[in-house]
């Protein structure tokens, strides 16, 4: 290979990690498109008033996105999580996520009654609550507030990176 040939391969190689780091990945638009559905189910879950704190102040949405979308993540589970915020604004035809909580409420009961939807809810259910009583170190769980409304604390010891470097 010739010099020239080289420096200019070499140079599309090192271009490419950087073109890619910046397009955004089918997930992540995946994710946009269902965001609002999801955030919405997770504050209905878990409201402002009441003696936990809120899904919104415990930023739970950010915490499932950055956790689902990780690597390691089951891929058949990241699906799950998109097709089932999909089918949810389809039946209830993209309005959920303006809906009044009576009606969040009778929606999301009714979405229950199917296995697909009961499975969907224990799933979001499931992150909203690592979300908000695991480490803060996760994202989440802001100031503690989740350990100080069970009057809990984390384990011991506690990590000190987001996630186990490979």
């Amino acid at each position: 290979m010739k010099r020239r040939s080289f420096l200019i391969l070499g140079s599309l190689i090192g271009l490419s990690s950087a073109v890619k780091a910046k397009s955004p990945d089918s997930f992540g638009k995946s994710f946009k498109e269902v965001e609002a559905t999801i955030r919405a189910v997770q504050e209905h879950m878990f409201p402002p008033g009441t003696e936990l704190p809120s899904a919104r102040e415990m930023n739970v949405t950010k915490f499932l996105f950055e956790t689902i979308s990780d690597r390691t993540y089951d891929k058949d589970i990241r699906v799950f999580v998109i097709e089932g915020a999909r089918e949810l604004q389809v039946r209830e035809k993209g309005r959920f996520a303006s809906m009044s909580p009576r009606e969040k409420e009778k929606a999301l009961r009714r979405y229950e009654e199917s296995s697909y939807g009961q499975n969907w809810l224990s799933r979001i259910l499931t992150l909203t609550m690592e979300g908000m009583f695991g480490d803060p170190v996760y994202g989440s769980n802001v100031k503690e507030y989740g350990w100080k409304a069970l009057h809990a604390f984390g384990g011991q010891p506690r990590p000190k990176n987001r996630y186990i470097e490979l």
